[in-house]
């Protein structure tokens, strides 16, 4: 059992096998963090700065709405703490595991699809190589 896990999200519905990995291996006292990364995009000679301030707004509501989407698939009784943090996905992941001594990650093999994960590239894959804790990789159907 462990007593913190860590959930990312991407809101992407791919939720309810994480959902179930996680309840069977939280401990009792344990807590899951569910955490959404927003990115963010910084202004350029081709966008103006109120389109980039919209955007990060807009992407910072997504990954408000991912989290509470995720926490309301947990049981009562469960310790559920949810995080929106602004930066990129692996990373930011792997900073929550150290500030908060999280133990285990569970995490989804595919999230957002298209031209959206051909540029950001596979977080799960990012987080696989660089966590320096254990990685609950889950196969989606």
């Amino acid at each position: 059992m462990y007593n913190k896990i860590l959930l990312p999200t991407d809101g992407s519905g791919c939720a309810e096998q994480e959902v179930d990995r996680v309840t069977n291996l939280i401990a009792d006292d344990g807590e899951v963090i569910i955490i959404s990364v927003a990115g963010k995009i910084t202004s350029s000679a081709f966008q103006s700065k109120d389109k980039v301030r919209k955007l990060n707004a807009r992407m910072k509501k997504e990954a408000e709405e991912a989290v509470k989407k995720m926490e309301a698939k947990f049981d009562s009784s469960i310790k559920v703490t949810t995080m929106v943090r602004t930066g990129f996905p692996a990373e930011t992941i792997n900073q929550v595991v150290e500030e908060e001594g999280v133990d285990l990650i569970v995490i989804s093999a595919s999230g957002k699809s298209g031209i959206h994960r051909f540029v950001i590239g596979s977080v799960a894959e990012k987080v696989l190589k660089t966590a320096d804790i254990d990685v609950l990789l889950i196969h989606n159907n």
